[in-house]
C-alpha cells in the first residue's frame, strides 16, 4: 500500500495532540468506534484504522481488504504512531522547524474540514455560473502568437546575429546553429502562446511587431537577449460555456469561501509586528 500524505497528515496532528496543545486528549482516540488496538496506553480505534486504509490506498473501502491486509495496515499505523511517540520523548517535536510544521499541517487540515463544512449546502446556481464564465471570458487574452526567437549571452552576440539575418541568413538555420533556449532545435518556434505567459520584455516586443517582423533591437529579459520574429497571430476562442462548468463551480466555491475567510480574518483580534 503506498502511503500518501495525508496519512503523515494524521500522524503530525497525533503528534500534536500528544504534545497537550489545542488537540489535546488521546493521540488517537475515537469515542464512538471499537478498539482495534492500544499502543501506550493510547486507543486505535477502528474509524481511525479505516480513514488510514482509505487514506493510503487511494480511497479504497476497508471492507474490500482481507484480514491479512487489514492487519498489515493495523502494522503499518502502529508503526507511524511507535515513531510519533518516540518523536515527543525525544522532544524533536520541540525544534522549530519541526514545531512550525506540525502547526501548518493543523492549519490545513482544520481549514479544509471548515470549507467542506462550509461549502456543503452552497452549491452554485446558474447564474452564478454565468457571471463567473462572463468574468473569466473578459479576462481571457484576445490574441495568441506565434514567433521564433534566439536566446544569446550578450546583446553584441544579439545583435551580430540580426546582422547576419538582415543580410539573409535563414532565422530558423540561426536559432539552430546559435540559440541558447530549447527551442533552438525547433529553429526557435515558441508555438501559440498568450503574452500573459511570456516575461513582460519579451511579450511587449512581441505585441509591438507586425506578422514576419523581426525586432531589430536585441530585448533583454532575465534569460538573456532575445533575437524574436513574428510567424502570426489568432483570435483566442472561449470554450463553451457548457465545457468548463464544472471547472467554473469549483472557481466559484473558491470565491465563497475565500469571502468567508476574509470574513473571518476582519473579524479576528489581529496585531502585527512586521
Amino acid at each position: 500500500m503506498k502511503i500518501s500524505r495525508i496519512v503523515w497528515v494524521g500522524l503530525a496532528l497525533g503528534l500534536t495532540a500528544c504534545q497537550g496543545g489545542a488537540g489535546g486528549g488521546d493521540m488517537a482516540k475515537d469515542p464512538g468506534s471499537e478498539a482495534v488496538a492500544t499502543i501506550d496506553g493510547k486507543t486505535i480505534s477502528r474509524g481511525l484504522l479505516d480513514f488510514y486504509i482509505r487514506a493510503a490506498s487511494g480511497g479504497r473501502d476497508p471492507a474490500q481488504l482481507s484480514a491479512e491486509q487489514r492487519k498489515e495496515a493495523l502494522d503499518s499505523l502502529l508503526r507511524g504512531f511507535a515513531v510519533a511517540g518516540q518523536a515527543v520523548k525525544d522532544k524533536v517535536d520541540q525544534d522549530k522547524e519541526v514545531a512550525a510544521q506540525l502547526e501548518l499541517v493543523r492549519l490545513e487540515v482544520l481549514q479544509r474540514a471548515m470549507q467542506s463544512r462550509y461549502l456543503k449546502d452552497k452549491t452554485p446556481t446558474e447564474a452564478e455560473l454565468r457571471a463567473e464564465y462572463e468574468t473569466q471570458v473578459a479576462q481571457m487574452p484576445k490574441t495568441e502568437y506565434r514567433a521564433r526567437h534566439i536566446l544569446v549571452q550578450t546583446e553584441a552576440f544579439a545583435n551580430d546575429v540580426i546582422e547576419r539575418i538582415r543580410k539573409g541568413a535563414r532565422f530558423e538555420d540561426v536559432a539552430r546553429r546559435d540559440s541558447i533556449d530549447a527551442s533552438k532545435e525547433r529553429g526557435g518556434d515558441l508555438d501559440w502562446f498568450a503574452p500573459q505567459s511570456m516575461v513582460k520584455p519579451f511579450a511587449d516586443a512581441v505585441m509591438s511587431l507586425k506578422k514576419g517582423e523581426m525586432t531589430m533591437k536585441p530585448v533583454q529579459s532575465q534569460f538573456g537577449w532575445h533575437v524574436i520574429r513574428l510567424d502570426d497571430t489568432r483570435e483566442v476562442q472561449p470554450p463553451p460555456f457548457d465545457q468548463v462548468k464544472d471547472q467554473l463551480s469549483q472557481v466559484v466555491l473558491a470565491k465563497k469561501f475565500r469571502s468567508y475567510a476574509e470574513e473571518l480574518q476582519k473579524a479576528a483580534k489581529i496585531e502585527t509586528k512586521l
